[in-house]
């Protein structure tokens, strides 16, 4: 899985973690959108179809396709366009192409007896968000992604706003175009608390600041939508349950 990126927000400055999509390329190899670190984010006031979209080769066959632009979302409701590295020139065929040789990674220390471990899978299959039910579809498939095999939507959204349930774990997902509050969160939490599982949030638009805030003290994972139906973490206890999934609580 990708790395994480710190994007800074234009409005409220604040650094948020942001994972680069991952999308399956025609060769069938995975193909990660090469953020380009430290570049300037760019605040998505008016959405046209052609600033949407960004050219990524892929490094495996060096087919050179467009896919959609990642964005990121602030808790304070700002959402930017990340900019993405061009793609390299490929040299002239017959050109021989030389680069920097590659240093040996140094052996990592083997974890400590009953450390969870990061969990290994597949790059995720994002879902195109188009409607609020295309929002509930892509957390359903990222909280499955994640481990949570079992999980499903409910019959209908509960008064307490419960959108998907599976073993050990409860979600809501917030469609609307406006920050998530603060009750939402708690009441997630709640559900988590009756159901003795992880309560986990996902929003389309943010979160206000005493919602964030408020689940960091709960240890909720917190993630934003994009419109390729990536989830992207926006604290601690995402970037947590992104490394260890399900198998790690």
């Amino acid at each position: 899985m990708a790395d994480s990126v710190p994007v800074p927000c234009p409005t409220c400055r604040r650094e948020n973690a942001f994972t680069p999509p991952t999308f399956p390329c025609a060769c069938g190899a995975p193909l990660t959108l090469p953020v380009l670190r430290g570049g300037v984010p760019v605040e998505i006031l008016h959405r046209t179809w052609q600033a949407s979209w960004v050219e990524v080769r892929c490094e495996v066959c060096g087919r050179q396709d467009e896919w959609p632009a990642p964005e990121s979302g602030c808790a304070c409701g700002t959402v930017v366009r990340v900019p993405v590295a061009p793609a390299p020139v490929q040299p002239p065929p017959n050109f021989p192409s030389f680069g920097p040789p590659v240093p040996r990674r140094a052996p990592a220390p083997a974890p400590a007896p009953g450390t969870p471990r990061p969990a290994l899978r597949p790059a995720f299959r994002p879902v195109t968000i188009r409607t609020a039910r295309d929002c509930v579809t892509a957390a359903e498939q990222y909280l499955k992604w994640l481990g949570y095999a079992d999980v499903a939507r409910t019959q209908e959204r509960t008064a307490s706003g419960v959108d998907l349930r599976g073993t050990g774990v409860v979600a809501q997902v917030d469609p609307t175009t406006r920050a998530t509050q603060l009750r939402e969160i708690e009441c997630v939490w709640l559900n988590g608390l009756n159901a003795s599982a992880i309560a986990v949030f996902f929003s389309l638009a943010g979160y206000a600041r005493d919602a964030r805030s408020r689940a960091d003290g709960l240890h909720i994972p917190l993630f934003v939508m994009d419109l390729t139906g990536t989830p992207q973490p926006v604290n601690d206890p995402a970037d947590e349950l992104i490394k260890y999934g399900a198998t790690g609580r």
